[in-house]
């Protein structure tokens, strides 16, 4: 739809108030002299030529007689006709002027000359032609044309303004489902376009803050659950000891290491808990710095082929044969494979092989970790990368971790321009999580 301006609208208004009635009042004439056979006309033309005769053959002496100039009254009077006869001196020898017959400017004027003297001079007046079906036309055309304008405006500039008042009141009580009507008006139609944006934005939002607030109260429900049973299981195992139940040596020991060990799972908590706080501004923290992704890598194998040693379980790592380097932030990412080895080691059964693959591409850097553990139940998969997200409902902590270390490794890897995604490897089985990043940039 093509748009105007609103100065553009009342020039064509202007225009059509001015022209349409008038266009419309000419038309009758033009169909009555061009068109038609008036036979009122051409008689009025044809006594208006004999009187011009008469007054023409008559000497000026004879205007002053008064029974010619009766005659020539009968004459003019038939077709209403408007005569003034002047003496050569300007002075007014008979006036014949019908009502209705306007003298500001006469149809003809004849003047009367001998051997170079000017005897006297006649002017012929002859009624205005008014057509009632022209004025009536042009009345009614001009009504239409103030109409159609104050329609056209209405639907154009009024009703989408009104659209916009209403649309803002609702807004202002909460409800952000409106309809603004479309606009020719370029003004109105920008104003429609903001209005439009502004309500798109505001339901995002809304929808937003509602997820933020949803997961506000999920993330405060996990931590409470999460730092509650390890802390009432060190509690009361240190009230045993305490009261000196631990009457055995081997009993009290055996209390210890299980205080011990939910403390461990405390100080993990708090500091997943740390780094996830620490992700949610993570292009804040980020400090990026050239990285020799190989060398990277290379280094995050060696100090987990320990770890998997003491757990019974292989890890391997196939090494990319060019050298490449990204600018990003080494501890971040060394922080983001981790917790993806972590996973892969907790959940691959002794015996079983965890590998890590990385290739260079084009433009960026893919990395594969792949293990032979029972990999991720079908149903799982769309949720396993949000936070404090458990396959375990019980959420029990000796099935696994707080729920962040996916959740963190995501984060770090999209603000490398990045991202990371989960499938299960369907020939041998295990989990395969698939993590890249762009080469030469990253947010700051």
């Amino acid at each position: 739809m093509k748009t105007l301006r609103i100065r553009q609208w009342m020039i064509i208004g202007m225009l059509i108030v001015l022209f349409v009635p008038r266009l419309f009042y000419e038309i009758p004439n033009i169909i009555d002299h061009y068109i038609l056979d008036n036979s009122s006309l051409t008689r009025q033309q044809i006594t208006l030529d004999a009187v011009i005769e008469e007054v023409s053959d008559t000497p000026v002496l004879n205007w002053h007689d008064p029974v010619w100039q009766e005659s020539l009254g009968k004459s003019a009077e038939s077709s209403q006709l408007g005569i003034i006869l002047l003496h050569s001196t300007g002075r007014e020898i008979y006036r014949f002027v019908p009502s209705g017959v306007n003298t500001t400017a006469a149809y003809q004027q004849i003047r009367i000359v001998e051997q170079g003297n000017l005897l006297g001079s006649a002017l012929f007046f002859v009624p205005e032609q008014k057509n009632a079906f022209a004025t009536l036309l042009a009345f009614f055309a001009g009504l239409s044309a103030i109409l159609f304008i104050g329609w056209q405006m209405g639907r154009v500039v009024v009703k989408p303004l009104e659209a916009m008042s209403t649309a803002a009141r609702r807004i202002a009580s909460g409800d952000l489902d409106f309809h603004l009507p479309q606009s020719t008006v370029m003004e109105v139609a920008d104003v429609r376009s903001a209005f439009q944006a502004m309500g798109i934005s505001l339901r995002e939002s809304l929808i937003r803050q509602s997820e933020m607030e949803e997961e506000r109260r999920f993330f405060i429900s996990s931590i409470a659950h999460d730092l509650r049973t390890p802390l009432f299981v060190l509690r009361g195992y240190l009230t045993r000891l305490g009261r000196g139940m631990a009457d055995k040596p081997e009993k009290a020991s055996k209390y210890v290491e299980i205080c011990s060990k939910k403390a461990d799972q405390l100080e993990r908590l708090v500091s997943d808990l740390f780094s996830y706080s620490q992700m949610v501004f993570v292009e804040q923290i980020l400090r990026s710095n050239p990285v020799d992704i190989g060398e990277l890598f290379s280094d995050i194998v060696t100090d987990y082929l320990s770890v998997a040693k003491e757990k019974e379980k292989v890890l391997l790592y196939e090494a990319p044969a060019e050298r490449r380097i990204l600018q990003g932030d080494a501890h971040l990412l060394r922080r983001a494979v981790g917790n993806l080895l972590d996973n892969a080691l907790h959940h691959t059964p002794a015996g079983g092989s965890i590998t890590v693959q990385l290739h260079m591409e084009q433009s960026r850097i893919v990395f594969m970790i792949e293990d032979t553990g029972p990999g991720i139940p079908e149903h799982i998969l769309p949720s396993i990368f949000k936070a404090f997200y458990r396959g375990d409902d019980s959420r029990n902590p000796e099935n696994g971790g707080t729920g962040l270390g996916l959740t963190i490794a995501r984060r770090i890897l999209r603000a490398h321009n990045g991202d990371l995604i989960a499938n299960n490897v369907s020939r041998i089985g295990g989990a395969l999580f698939t993590g890249w990043m762009v080469i030469g940039s990253s947010e700051k």
